[in-house]
């Protein structure tokens, strides 16, 4: 069991019968009346985010999770097919639960799929990605790293970011995974 005290990001918990990852939380303390959890939780099977409230202590069952190396290799409109890099057995996770780490993911890439009580369900993404380029208004002349100002670009993966008027087309960049902001060139 696992209590509210101990909640972290990225805890997996099962509420009511159904497996959530915490996204946020935060211990709320008011002057008046008990003390509480205020929680951002995305249900495991289908990538839904909801927001709950739970009092002080209330406690959960702990999930078991592990992460196992695979390689994605594509996705076919409603799944999205990974293989284990040591046995080569193929497994497919719904498309929907992996959505937002497929933004960042190239085919053939190696990722870590996280097992939920034994059942593939989320994908485990570095902090940051290197992705190119390909699709961007080009810069004008004058724009420069100190310049400032941004405009949207399209890249390998289908993901939509802004980026710095300095960047073309063909350039690899740095995004941050979480957020999906730009870091720098890579």
């Amino acid at each position: 069991m696992i209590s509210t005290n101990q909640l972290k990001n990225g805890n997996h918990i099962e509420v009511d019968g159904t497996i959530f990852k915490v996204l946020e939380f935060q211990h709320v303390k008011p002057g008046k009346g008990g003390a509480f959890v205020r929680t951002k939780l995305r249900r495991a099977s289908d990538g839904n985010v909801i927001d709950k409230t739970f009092r002080a202590g209330e406690k959960f069952r702990s999930v078991h999770t592990e992460a196992r190396k695979m390689q994605f290799l594509y996705t076919d409109g409603t799944d999205a097919h990974f293989m284990d890099a040591e046995s080569y057995e193929q497994i497919a996770v719904p498309e929907s639960s992996v959505a937002e780490a497929l933004r960042w993911t190239k085919a053939n890439d190696a990722v870590d799929v996280l097992f939920i009580d034994g059942n593939p369900g989320d994908l485990q993404l570095p902090s940051s990605v290197e992705l190119e380029v390909t699709e961007t208004e080009p810069g004008l002349r004058g724009d420069t790293a100190s310049g400032g100002g941004d405009k949207p670009a399209t890249l390998e993966t289908g993901a939509k970011v802004r980026v710095p008027l300095f960047v073309n087309i063909g350039d690899r960049i740095k995004v941050q995974t979480a957020t999906g902001d730009y870091m720098s060139r890579a």
